[in-house]
């Protein structure tokens, strides 16, 4: 029988990159849960997936109630219930025992944990209180859930389709691109209608480099470290977010120092936000001031995503007419 150790459990299944939230305050506890769950029982991530729902549905029942002391019970179930659903992607990822209606299972149960959580945590609150403020907060946060899943996706296909563009242009050919691992990894949305099949490498005779995506990968390089390696390979160096650098010159330390201790730059993704509404604001009571700042935080990460974007395609226009001037 595989007996599987926390450094496996670390190695195989941890992310490269995730939100400091699940860094910090969920893979030290689900890590070590999955090293006794894989070892001692044969439980499924399907199984753990369920288990999680009826978690979140425990937790949506306790906000319902309104009351300081349920409101506590329900953050600490909706946070079991995270450290569950992070727990069966450990344990598909350890054991290889994952399947694609699984993924899907776990993607609808994460919505409707969340949304049932919400609205029965605001709801509560205004049939408690009879504070309208509560209702009206609820289809403004739902708005910016939704609106941040579009915009990732949008976001994730747009980069994918510049950098297939470029690498055909760069080659000097009309075949479809290569794309490499991290072309696929830019946000938390995916896109499978974007990305193109993986081709062997002795078929890439004109090798790519992305300055922004290679240095995510490894940030212990430097920038001018990697394009002067890339010349002397022969690769064709590309830079499509040289305008936010620029503009932004303490923002690449700062990446690379995140980056390497697991955290993505994206500060206030989804996961923070629903943490913030589901754990952190009835564990304090100011429901309201917290909502409304996990709103503001996942609002001004978003225009800043959608802003680098838009340089991103002026840097990419500019590639283009270098690559097809030769």
């Amino acid at each position: 029988m595989t007996s599987f150790t926390l450094a496996d459990v670390r190695e195989r299944t941890y992310k490269k990159r995730d939100a400091w939230w699940t860094v910090f305050l969920v893979d030290p506890l689900a890590a070590r849960l999955v090293v006794w769950t894989a070892n001692r029982t044969t439980i499924t991530p399907n199984q753990l997936t369920f288990s999680a729902g009826v978690l979140g549905l425990g937790a949506a029942g306790c906000f319902a109630l309104a009351t300081w002391p349920w409101l506590m019970a329900g953050a600490l179930l909706f946070h079991l219930s995270f450290v569950l659903d992070c727990m069966d992607g450990k344990i598909a990822r350890l054991k290889g025992n994952g399947s694609v209606f699984g993924a899907w299972v776990d993607f609808v149960f994460d919505r409707i944990r969340f949304f049932g959580c919400m609205l029965a945590l605001l709801i509560g609150q205004w049939a408690a209180t009879g504070n309208v403020l509560y209702l009206i907060l609820a289809p403004v946060v739902t708005f910016l859930d939704l609106f941040r899943y579009l915009n990732g996706s949008q976001v994730a296909k747009t980069r994918r389709s510049m950098r297939r563009q470029l690498r055909v242009a760069a080659r000097g050919s009309n075949g479809s691109p290569t794309v490499s691992p991290s072309e696929t990894a830019d946000t938390e949305a995916t896109d499978p209608d974007g990305a193109d099949p993986e081709r062997p490498a002795e078929a890439d005779p004109a090798p790519v480099v992305f300055i922004e995506e290679a240095l995510r990968d490894n940030p212990d390089l430097d920038a001018e470290t990697l394009r002067n390696d890339a010349h002397e390979s022969g690769a064709r160096v590309i830079d499509v977010h040289r305008g936010f650098t620029d503009r932004f010159r303490w923002y690449t330390s700062v990446r690379n120092a995140l980056l390497r201790g697991r955290v993505r730059p994206h500060l206030f993704s989804g996961i923070e936000f629903e943490m913030f509404i589901c754990i952190l604001a009835p564990l304090t009571t100011l429901i309201v001031p917290v909502t409304l700042l996990a709103c503001v935080g996942l609002l001004v990460f978003e225009v800043v995503i959608i802003y680098k974007l838009w340089l991103a395609t002026r840097d990419f226009t500019a590639e283009m007419a270098k690559l097809q001037r030769g």
